[in-house]
């Protein structure tokens, strides 16, 4: 339904984060706007986007309350198992090898035996969200819309679209991602660097089940992952240097498989390439604000971390929840939701938490992205150690499963 210009929240950017920041706020009484520059007919098709997202269990929780789980159950494969080991590639000079440490996370040793996480294809998620905004009564989307300007004044704020329509409201909702430009318009300044590494994804179909085993292979240049999809699939996520990236893909399907064979070990049988390869640059960028009058800071735009974790999108998950329990009490008590004071609320809530993770797997990432020979050897000890202690095990599955610290009532667990 559109309620005019006026909103209580206007959202830019309609992708996983902002889409889902809709539909939250909207089940809590906010009338919102999402503008975004892609035409949605276009964003729920397969070409658009064929990566896939590692959902944790606690990021579940929210997607279930808002209703959008059952839209996904089917094609969302649960993570049992996580193996996380060390070691180098194969290839024709090197017959490669495996450290002897390794750490391996079961689902069965949490108390509700639930799984540690699910694997989606990104437009599953895209496409259930999708849904959930164009249907609710609350949400008014503008797209394909390009915004030419943004205006915060004391009492609202005002976004101008390209075609000269002017949407207002009490806040602003950046979720337009790593290089958001309303960040850079409210002269917010990141910290940031680049990894000099490229993330390479693809999905591929093999002989064995993968049994709901997820696979983290640390090789020299960078993290190897083998994350389990639906119907004996499995999705890539290959880190390699920059300046040895494109020599990959440039590979004809054949040699581009015998590379990822090389990687993946024999263990699931014959790989065939059942999709096509994405890469992009890695890099790290986080806000040194996550606010500013009348603005709040979602996902990338607020944090884009290396994918060594599989956190980034639960990162933006956690902020969307927090902000709504920040907006629904401030709203409650007669307060302005863009007020600065409410605004403050969410991000001592949010930023110490995302940093932290966001320099942690930084550290992880230099830690394991090396072959030097006394850190190789003083990382698998550490791993061993880990594998060994099962209160550390299961507070590190906490961790990878967004459940840990002071967790917004979307997020919270049942009880």
């Amino acid at each position: 339904m559109k309620n005019g210009d006026n909103f209580d929240i206007v959202i830019v950017g309609g992708g996983l984060a902002g889409g889902l920041a809709a539909a939250a706020l909207a089940r809590a009484g906010f009338r919102c706007a999402v503008v975004d520059a892609a035409d949605p007919a276009k964003m729920r098709k397969a070409a658009f986007d064929g990566r896939t997202t590692a959902v944790s269990y606690a990021s579940a929780r929210v997607f279930r309350r808002l209703g959008l789980w059952d839209a996904v159950a089917d094609e969302a494969e649960p993570i049992r198992d996580i193996l996380v080991t060390d070691g180098r590639a194969k290839n024709r000079f090197d017959k490669g090898t495996v450290s002897s440490f390794a750490l391996h996370f079961d689902s069965a040793e949490l108390e509700d035996n639930t799984p540690l996480g699910w694997i989606v294809e990104n437009r599953f998620l895209r496409e259930s969200i999708l849904d959930a905004i164009e249907q609710d009564e609350n949400i008014s989307v503008f797209a394909p819309a390009k915004r030419s300007s943004a205006v915060f004044n004391d009492g609202a704020a005002e976004i101008t679209l390209a075609d000269g329509r002017t949407l207002k409201g009490a806040l602003v909702i950046a979720a337009d991602g790593r290089f958001s430009s309303l960040r850079g318009e409210a002269a917010i300044k990141t910290n940031e660097w680049r990894y000099r590494q490229t993330g390479i994804v693809i999905t591929v179909a093999h002989e064995r089940p993968h049994e709901g085993v997820a696979q983290e292979f640390f090789l020299p240049s960078g993290p190897f992952a083998i994350l389990p999809m639906t119907e004996n699939r499995s999705s890539l996520v290959w880190t390699e240097r920059e300046d040895a990236a494109p020599a990959y893909l440039a590979l004809d399907d054949e040699a581009f498989r015998t590379e990822i064979e090389n990687r993946f070990g024999p263990y699931l049988g014959a790989v065939s390439l059942a999709g096509p390869r994405w890469s992009y640059p890695l890099a790290f960028t986080l806000a040194q604000s996550y606010i500013a009058p009348r603005l709040a800071l979602i996902g990338d735009a607020a944090h884009a971390i290396h994918p060594i974790a599989g956190q980034g999108y639960n990162l933006g998950v956690k902020d969307i929840a927090a902000l709504v329990d920040v907006l629904v009490e401030a709203r409650g008590v007669g307060l302005d939701i863009g007020a600065m004071t409410v605004l403050q609320n969410y991000q001592r809530w949010r930023r110490f938490d995302s940093a932290t993770l966001a320099l942690g797997t930084d550290l992880l990432n230099r830690l394991f992205s090396n072959d030097f020979p006394p850190l190789r050897f003083a990382r698998d000890l550490g791993m061993g150690a880990v594998g060994k202690i099962a209160p550390l095990r299961k507070m590190f599955m906490r961790h990878a499963g967004a459940d840990l610290g002071s967790l917004p009532s979307l997020m919270a667990r049942e009880g």
